[in-house]
This record gives C-alpha cells, structure tokens and sequence, in this order.
C-alpha cells in the first residue's frame, strides 16, 4: 500500500466551475480528496452543472469540499506549503521541479511532539492572474512543472493531475492493474489431450504420415510448451483440430505431401 500524509490541494479565486470538477477528478484518480475552494467566482460551484459534469464521478470529492473566504483558513493544520507559479520570482522560495522537491521532502524528520511529518498542501492560483506574490511568499517551495519552454501554458486541472500524479508516486504510487484478469494457463493433461487431437486431425487431412511421424508431434509439443498456452487457447486449437478432421482434401495426400516429420 502507497504511503498516506495529510494532502491538500487549494484553489485561490477560481473562475473557471469546470476547473474545479476537473480537480476533483484528477484528485480522485490519485487517490486524494481533500480540497480547499478560497473565495471561487461561483458561491455555489460545488454544485453547478459544469462542476459536476466535469468531476465525472469524482461526486465524493466535491461532496467534501470546502468554501473558505481567506487562504488563512484553506491552510489550517498544514505544515508544508507547496506553490505552484509558472512566473519566476525575485524573492519568495525556491523553484523546483515537483519530483525533486518530493524526494527532499519524504526525508524531513517527522515532528517528535506528534510523529507526523504534518500536512502538506499545494496552491493553485486564479486561471486569470495565477498567484499573488504574497500567497507564493508564504510557501516553501514554488513548483515548476517541466514544459516546453515555447509552450508552458498548463490548464488548471493538468497542472492539478501532474502535481497530483508526482506526489503520489512519492508516496509510493498505485500498483498497475490488468484491463482483464488473467488467464488460467492450461495444464499438462490438457496439453496432452489437445495433441492427441490434433494429431488425429492432421493424420485425417493427410498432413502427416501415421506410419512415418518422426518428430513433428514432439516438435509441436515443445513449440506449445514454449508458448504457454491458456485454457482458453486450448479449447481455439481443439476447435480448429475438430474442424480440420471433418474437412477431407480434395485429392488424396500421396508420400510428396504427406508430412514424415
């Protein structure tokens, strides 16, 4: 299991209602779910339509947020701020990249009064002006996601993601889940049982010579061994076996076509 600390994410005067349900989600994926609105255009984003639309399941994380009216009360209890500016500043933190801020991070020694490492909560400025210089002073790093120096413009709720992703794999990340379960690999009875078909199939369309098999069965045995064959490909290749024997050649098989091994 990925490694749990108390994580924040504050937007300050958001304008956008779709940002905020795109947050929601891309917190959600990340497995977070504490999120802070300060002073949002919209009284009621939490519940319009856009938000909703684009939280896309995400309804538990909006369900837990929260409208504060200053930044003082968005960081209540956190202890590690986290800015997040595009502008460079001439005073104010250090600008580091997510992932190197996070590893220098996870090593801070937790406080002994409490035996946490305390929260941590990362800030995301207006869409429209970014983040006041004083709001990014009060932090203690300013994070800059690595872009492409022509282009960095990030929407809100990608900047959201990537923080939230980078975060999470320095806690230790998801493990990754198949689409599908996997399948049961067939075993040696079945294996057997399946060339004893085929065999007789090929012998019946005049593939290979019963009298002279030599080597073609032991041959097919070790190539299935190889390919480790699922149950379900198992029952494809009786499939195919049953098939071939009730398809009879056109012209019998003469000692030129039949297969000796």
């Amino acid at each position: 299991m990925p490694t749990t600390r108390p994580t924040r994410f504050i937007l300050i005067q958001t304008s956008h209602a779709g940002n905020v349900g795109a947050t929601a989600r891309a917190m959600k994926t990340m497995g977070f779910d504490d999120l802070v609105l300060v002073a949002p255009r919209w009284d009621n984003v939490l519940r319009r339509e856009e938000t909703i639309q684009r939280a896309s399941g995400a309804l538990d994380v909006l369900k837990n947020a929260r409208i504060v009216a200053t930044l003082d009360e968005a960081l209540d209890g956190m202890t590690h701020l986290c800015a997040t500016a595009m502008t460079p500043r001439d005073f104010g933190p250090p600008t580091v990249a997510p992932r190197q801020h996070f590893e220098q991070l996870l090593q801070l020694p937790v406080a002994a009064e409490t035996g946490s490492a305390g929260g941590v909560a990362f800030l995301f400025g207006s869409e429209r002006f970014g983040m006041r210089n004083e709001d990014v002073y009060r932090c203690h790093a300013a994070l800059s996601i690595p872009t492409d120096p022509n282009f960095g413009s990030l929407n809100l709720g990608a900047a959201v993601q990537l923080i939230a992703y980078d975060w999470r794999q320095a806690l230790g990340g998801f493990a990754v889940h198949d689409a599908i379960a996997p399948s049961e690999l067939a075993d040696a009875r079945q294996l057997s049982g399946m060339l004893a078909h085929l065999e007789q199939s090929l012998v019946a369309i005049g593939f290979l010579d019963p009298a002279a098999p030599k080597k073609l069965m032991p041959r097919l045995n070790q190539l299935f061994n190889r390919a480790q064959l699922t149950q379900e490909e198992i029952h494809i290749l009786r499939g195919m076996a049953k098939a071939m024997a009730a398809t009879r050649p056109a012209v019998p098989a003469t000692a030129d076509t039949a297969v000796k091994g």
